[in-house]
């Protein structure tokens, strides 16, 4: 017997996560691949779960509803953090469109970009607080969803 069948042997007796993933089929070689774990993707997913955050502090707080609210130090950073969000969600696109791959999360990106200022104009424009709630909450809907569609397990063409 030679090394390398007795060296595997023991490490599936001794590791039963080994045992088990030896007992997956094996990966077909052109199924999609996550970008979840590449620095700019992680990173996207990181500034959309703080800017998210901020948002449903907001939501709870009642604190934009407060006179001057808009002209503020947090609103005006937060609107500088997503539009850089934004121009991200659009170098995440073109990443993905240089490439070549077609897939989904390529335009979900794109339409991201597009979204995120107009969703920070809705909330500075809503008139009163209802209005700026529901804004608020589409924008935390859409900054949910750019984490979401990042690491969601890709699917292979059907």
């Amino acid at each position: 017997m030679s090394c390398g069948i007795i060296l595997a042997a023991v490490l599936m007796l001794s590791d039963p996560s080994v045992a088990e993933a030896a007992a997956q089929p094996p990966v077909a070689a052109d199924a999609p691949v996550s970008v979840a774990h590449e620095p700019l993707f992680a990173d996207l997913v990181a500034r959309s779960g703080s800017l998210k955050s901020i948002v449903d502090g907001w939501i709870a707080s009642g604190e934009a509803d407060a006179d001057g609210f808009m002209a503020g130090a947090a609103f005006t950073g937060f609107k500088t953090q997503a539009t850089d969000l934004a121009a991200r969600d659009l170098q995440g696109h073109l990443v993905l469109k240089e490439r070549g791959t077609d897939n989904d999360l390529k335009c979900i990106l794109r339409g991201i970009s597009e979204d995120m200022p107009k969703k920070v104009a809705a909330v500075e424009a809503a008139p009163n607080a209802a209005e700026r709630k529901v804004a608020l909450e589409e924008l935390a809907y859409l900054l949910n969803d750019n984490v979401e569609v990042i690491t969601s397990p890709p699917h292979p063409a059907a």
